[in-house]
């Protein structure tokens, strides 16, 4: 299914959507880790992301904002849903909490794993020079799925 398509099926379920799609992207950086986080996405384990600051930066990319559309991709660059941010929040990767860890429906969902698992995929895929620092800041998020292929 085109993005295009996706989102005329997300209008006439939701009319009040604007006529422009919103951005499409996935989750992760390889198209395996895109598929696992959009099944936790789509079977509502995962309703939290987040995202390093300065990889933003690096990319010259504005920050998400409250209420903002985004259409989640397969790995194969597919739209499966449409998401709604609910909550926005920079701070500093220590002290990301147990309940954001939890949110983001990863693993054991620990703040343990959680932090283990950003780390490695910010040591490996930062769009950034600085790539990981435990202070380093983190873009939070919290989103609720409005609408996916399945309906």
């Amino acid at each position: 299914m085109t993005p295009e398509t996706f989102w005329s099926l997300a209008r006439q379920s939701h009319p009040n959507l604007p006529e422009e799609p919103p951005a499409a992207w996935s989750f992760g950086a390889t198209a395996d880790q895109a598929n696992d986080l959009l099944d936790l996405v789509l079977r509502g384990v995962k309703t939290s992301t987040a995202s390093s600051l300065w990889d933003y930066e690096a990319k010259d990319d504005p920050l998400p904002t409250l209420g903002e559309l985004a259409i989640l991709l397969d790995g194969d660059g597919r739209p499966n849903a449409l998401i709604q941010v609910q909550n926005v929040y920079v701070c500093p990767f220590n002290e990301v909490d147990e309940s954001h860890a939890y949110a983001e429906g990863e693993g054991d969902r620990t703040l343990q794993y959680w932090r283990e698992a950003h780390e490695q995929f910010w040591r490996n895929y930062s769009d950034n020079p600085r790539g990981f620092e435990p202070d380093m800041p983190v873009v939070c998020e919290r989103f609720t799925v409005l609408f996916t292929v399945e309906g």
